[in-house]
């Protein structure tokens, strides 16, 4: 089924731009995150910004893709249960590593985070194949996060 754009599109929106700037607010790479060690190839503070503003993008374009493409409401309302469970998650781990300063705690975390894009993926993909090659990315990058989140707890004692 081909729906509309609007009503997708404005609420895609609106989540990827909460979900942003909840985490972009709660996100600090000065101070404490200065004071961690960190692996030789840990991004510099500035890619992490860009890298999450184009993933951001893909994703709102890939909700509205599968939404487009789901065949009833009832997909519908699953496509956008999983999208809100993925964004909670999202700043979950934000909250965790940088508010709660727990590595240790977002690394637990972000299983479940990671999980539930490759859900996304899964599901979307019912739908939309353009989804699932728009949520690589997405499942690429905080796949790289998580390695650098293990990498940090392993170079800290402390956690």
């Amino acid at each position: 089924m081909n729906r509309p754009l609007l009503l997708p599109l404005v609420i895609a929106a609106v989540s990827a731009l909460l979900v942003a700037g909840v985490g972009a607010t709660m996100t600090d790479t000065t101070g404490w995150y200065e004071t961690l060690n960190k692996p030789a190839w840990n991004p510099p503070p500035a890619a992490f910004g860009l890298i999450w503003t184009i993933v951001f993008a893909l994703i709102a374009l890939a909700g509205v893709t599968a939404w487009r493409a789901s065949p009833n409401s009832a997909a519908t309302d699953t496509l956008i249960g999983l999208f809100s469970l993925n964004g909670f998650l999202n700043m979950t781990w934000t909250v965790l590593f940088f508010q709660l300063r727990r590595p240790d705690l977002a690394m637990y975390e972000l299983v479940l985070f990671w999980l539930s894009i490759v859900a996304l993926i899964v599901v979307f993909g019912r739908y939309s194949r353009t989804s699932v090659v728009l949520l690589m990315p997405y499942l690429i990058w905080v796949t790289i996060a998580g390695v650098l989140n293990w990498q940090i707890i392993q170079l800290n004692p402390s956690f």
